[in-house]
């Protein structure tokens, strides 16, 4: 498992983007979409440099075009070792009270943040399956269990992917997947900016500096060929580079 084959959503900027040239720095092959088709496609080119690329502008919630990604995924490469479902929305900047959360945003939240990373999954779940082994990463976040004024829309959909996670793995078990919730901590990203609007985020970590810690907790599960098929991951709280 020295070159895996890793699918990351949301691959354009923040996280998704520095787990991409993390990993390109450790010879797996990329398969990467995002809604930014410019953004991505900068990216592509940039870690095409040291590795193989499979890039396309999707958005996570497109379903006809993300099965016929991943089928031509597989027919290049042959598998997919490990999904990372990074895409996700906030639901609004500033984002709103619970009281004040419409219909529609929260609908949007779970269709992005719950619905398409499941719909993904089932999606890949069948290759792994056959193959005997794979590894399905949700990106999550502390708000999934802890109560933040404005974060409820958020942190609702968080608690859903988490829940669902641990099923999927408790369903997945003597399969040879596994399943595993990372948390990258608070980082200075675009995405958080959005969220707090206004804050100083200056003094929190870059995404590239939480990349390598994340890619390492991965990797030491890719390498527990035994035992647990399920772990949830805080990147900072473990330390390398953060």
């Amino acid at each position: 498992m020295s070159h895996p084959v890793v699918l990351i959503t949301g691959a354009s900027r923040g996280l998704g983007a520095a787990l991409a040239r993390e990993w390109a720095r450790r010879g797996a092959a990329l398969l990467l979409t995002a809604r930014g088709a410019e953004a991505l496609a900068a990216i592509a080119k940039e870690v095409s440099r040291s590795t193989d690329v499979l890039a396309e502008p999707i958005d996570v919630t497109d379903d006809r075009r993300m099965s016929a990604f991943i089928d031509t995924a597989i027919s290049t490469f042959g598998r997919i070792d490990v999904l990372v479902n990074n895409a996700s929305t906030l639901g609004g900047s500033p984002m709103p009270k619970l009281e004040d959360l419409g219909a529609s945003a929260f609908f949007e939240l779970m269709d992005i943040n719950v619905r398409a990373p499941l719909t993904i999954s089932q999606r890949v779940l069948p290759h792994m399956r056959a193959h005997g082994s794979g590894t399905i990463v949700n990106v999550t976040s502390d708000a999934a269990i802890s109560a933040y004024p404005g974060w409820g829309g958020y942190g609702a959909s968080k608690a859903a992917l988490e829940h669902l996670s641990r099923i999927l793995a408790a369903e997945m078990d003597g399969t040879g997947v596994r399943v595993m919730i990372v948390d990258p901590g608070n980082m200075d990203t675009q995405m958080h900016r959005d969220a707090e609007p206004g804050e100083d985020l200056s003094g929190l970590p870059k995404a590239e500096s939480v990349a390598p810690a994340f890619v390492d907790v991965i990797e030491s599960m890719l390498r527990n060929t035994g035992g647990e098929n399920f772990k949830r991951c805080e990147v900072q709280s473990v330390g390398a580079g953060v």
